[in-house]
């Protein structure tokens, strides 16, 4: 069986969703394209949003991975400005957003009401407080490696509903169905089980 990869870095995984780095040339299978905080070039934020627009070819699933960061040199006014433009576009090409956010959840949650399209904090590793605070403003949540040995997150994920989660490997150096096989066991449902209801959350986020 395939186990859908919900946010990943390497070209050998074809199953999931790939994170095209800036500049980069896009696959043949499903791919997301944004503009991370850290990638924000100040001088060219104009040129680099035309370029990411030109992308959103058929295999283009998501816009992301962007958001806010407080930890990269990057104005945070700039950071909110790109990442409203690019959930404008988001709107515009009616696809989902992959969100990368380092301690600055509650400003990600006020930019909530001006998307149209479901959004997805990537690689979710915080406290129980900003998960209920995202699934109750409608975010799902994408969580990752730590979920094999962090007992709190994996408190979290248990008390996270089905249909708001995913899984993904980012950019770490292990398999996805280690993965499903622990979430599985922390849901108490099979793996099948498990994979049928990603496969439906992405189809509920792509088409609404």
């Amino acid at each position: 069986m395939e186990f859908f990869d919900f946010h990943h870095h390497k070209k050998n995984i074809r199953d999931g969703i790939y994170n095209l780095d800036i500049e980069g040339i896009p696959p043949d299978f499903p791919y997301s394209i944004g503009i991370h905080p850290n990638d924000i070039d100040v001088i060219n934020i104009s040129l680099q949003l035309s370029w990411m627009k030109s992308m959103m070819f058929q295999n283009c699933f998501a816009v992301g991975e962007c958001g806010l960061d407080s930890m990269v040199p990057i104005d945070q006014k700039i950071q909110e400005e790109v990442f409203l433009r690019q959930i404008e576009i988001a709107n515009e090409v009616k696809k989902p957003i992959i969100i990368h956010c380092v301690r600055k959840f509650y400003e990600v949650i006020s930019f909530r009401k001006k998307s149209s399209q479901a959004m997805i904090i990537h690689g979710f590793n915080k406290k129980q407080q900003i998960a209920t605070d995202l699934l109750t403003n409608n975010f799902y949540l994408s969580f990752g490696k730590a979920v094999l040995y962090n007992l709190s997150l994996q408190d979290i994920l248990k008390n996270t509903p089905l249909d708001r989660l995913f899984l993904e490997t980012d950019n770490e150096d292990f398999k996805i169905e280690e993965l499903y096989l622990k979430v599985s066991e922390i849901k108490e449902i099979s793996m099948e089980q498990l994979n049928e209801q990603i496969l439906e959350n992405l189809h509920t986020i792509r088409n609404g």
